[in-house]
């Protein structure tokens, strides 16, 4: 997965920004005032991260399936949908049923829908994922089944982030963003680390059975079919049991002035593309599609070459828990520098630490089989290793992370700032998306495999390339192995590494002449 993707969509922007002025703030943490808003915020952001979880552990179990990596970089296109939501945002926050309440009528029927599709995917996924002699998994169908997922899910954001500006009293608004953060954090870790665990029959041997099975405490279409209830029966309790009622009395009370909150359809459309037609905007954009194409490489593929170097899935997934309590210390350390003027300098000067990572996260693919014990596992030093190599490559994902944020909020313009934020935002995270996928698309077409057999006699062994899968089984078949003979991670790394530092000459120059711009080559002049 994408070190940086989902710290971005905890932190993407809600559509709409909503100024609620009230007179009484009742206590935060009174079951009467704000308490119960809170726990539903972040339950409801919880319900939101058991899907993205899930659908980030299905590369780990393709991989031990032997798809190619074209196939992974099809089913990457699964994680698009947040990196798009901008498309219809407008809409969600448009067309509502006043009877039902603005948030309600898109958050029960997408809820219902996610529990609908695990419900339906529970009885068919073991099909869709089954390879053995003859069959393979079925990439297509999996990607086109959580790719709807996901959709559903970058839906049920949109209505939750504006619901949450709504619900909350003025003075608390900011438990928002608590709420986003650490409830889709929860969420994402039951369906990524806890699931990928307790679904692996190896770990769960180890560490929680006294005897052997084949099988971990429950399967994936197990997992789907639970959370597909609990989805039913949750969203149900929110349907008949929460009112909007006080939100739309807060709506009233909504600041004359923002110019936002009362765009039609056709007038969200119209502000995104007068945003779009800013020229510092223009080169923005230039800016966030090009940045990451440099990290491509380590970002999303290192972590599968290590389950194919044999690293057990349920312990890479297990990896991020240690993490998690720096990715929190880490914002707050890091915003100290970048809450100048001048924030991208942060961002620029990490720019260079952070594709070194490159040859780092190549070394380690490449000395990851000198760790491996004779009965195929690893010792805790190694471990231990990965865990600081990661921890400190986090420093330069969330340091770039950080700057980009601030100068998101230093540039945006605060009459249309919801709007504006969610642009860049969703530009951002799709900077991340595209050369995730290119480099995933790229590994096998830049890898040299050949297939050796005892049997040299074959002619039809020796011109055997193991280039895809149908070359692979006729080369098993016969007896023989597919070798690799020049591993194409390798040199995607080296391509990137040479992309990331040529870009950041010319980019730099970029970056420091947006930062230098006036406030008013940022603005948009637009009348409700």
């Amino acid at each position: 997965m994408d070190e940086d993707e989902h710290s971005l969509l905890q932190n993407e922007s809600s559509y709409n920004i909503r100024e609620v002025k009230i007179k009484e703030v009742p206590s935060v943490w009174s079951w009467r005032g704000e308490g119960k808003n809170i726990a539903l915020l972040f339950f409801l952001y919880l319900l939101q991260g058991i899907p993205l979880g899930l659908i980030a552990s299905i590369p780990l179990i393709l991989q031990n399936r032997h798809v190619s990596y074209k196939e992974q970089a099809e089913f990457s296109l699964a994680f698009w949908p947040f990196s798009l939501k901008l498309l219809w945002a407008p809409i969600v926050d448009s067309v509502y049923s006043s009877r039902m309440g603005k948030r309600k009528s898109w958050l029960v029927p997408v809820q219902y829908l996610i529990g609908l599709a695990m419900l339906f995917l529970s009885t068919k996924v073991d099909q869709y994922l089954e390879s053995g002699e003859g069959s393979s998994p079925n990439i297509k169908v999996l990607t086109i089944a959580f790719f709807l997922l996901n959709f559903l899910a970058a839906t049920q954001d949109i209505a939750v982030d504006g619901w949450a500006l709504t619900m909350l009293h003025r003075k608390n608004v900011g438990y928002a963003s608590t709420c986003n953060s650490v409830g889709q954090t929860a969420g994402y870790f039951l369906g990524y680390g806890m699931f990928m665990a307790f679904e692996s029959a190896e770990f769960c041997n180890k560490y929680l059975r006294s005897e052997p099975q084949p099988v971990g405490l429950f399967t994936l279409a197990d997992f789907l079919y639970f959370w597909g209830i609990i989805f039913f029966i949750t969203t149900t309790l929110v349907w008949f049991l929460k009112r909007e009622d006080n939100d739309a009395q807060q709506d009233q009370l909504d600041n004359a002035d923002n110019a936002e909150q009362n765009l039609s359809i056709l007038e969200s459309y119209k502000l995104l593309l007068k945003i779009l037609k800013l020229p510092a905007i223009q080169w923005t954009v230039v800016i966030l599609l090009t940045c990451k194409i440099g990290f491509s490489a380590s970002d999303a593929v290192s972590g599968l070459k290590l389950i194919e170097k044999g690293v057990p899935k349920a312990q890479l997934a297990l990896m991020a828990v240690p993490l998690v309590p720096l990715q929190i210390i880490l914002p707050l350390y890091i915003s100290r520098y970048t809450a100048g003027p001048r924030p991208m300098q942060v961002f620029v000067n990490a720019i260079p630490y952070r594709l070194m990572f490159g040859f780092i996260y190549a070394g380690l693919v490449w000395v990851t089989p000198r760790f491996q014990n004779e009965d195929g596992q690893f010792p805790f030093y190694y471990y231990a290793l990965v865990i600081i190599i990661y921890a400190v490559h986090q420093v330069t994902v969330y340091s770039m992370f950080v700057a980009v944020m601030a100068f998101f909020a230093k540039v945006s313009d605060p009459a249309v700032g919801g709007t504006y934020m969610t642009l860049l935002n969703t530009v951002c995270n799709l900077g991340g998306n595209w050369p995730s996928t290119l480099a995933l698309w790229a590994v096998d077409l830049l890898t040299w495999k050949s297939c050796h057999s005892p049997d040299a006699l074959d002619s039809n062994i020796l011109e055997n390339k193991c280039s895809n899968a149908a070359e692979t089984l006729a080369c098993t078949e016969n007896g023989g192995q597919c070798v690799v003979e020049l591993d194409g991670f390798y040199i995607e790394s080296l391509i990137c590494i040479v992309i990331g530092f040529t870009w950041l000459r010319w980019g730099q120059k970029i970056i420091q002449n947006l930062q230098s711009k006036d406030e008013n080559a940022w603005k948009v002049r637009y009348n409700n």
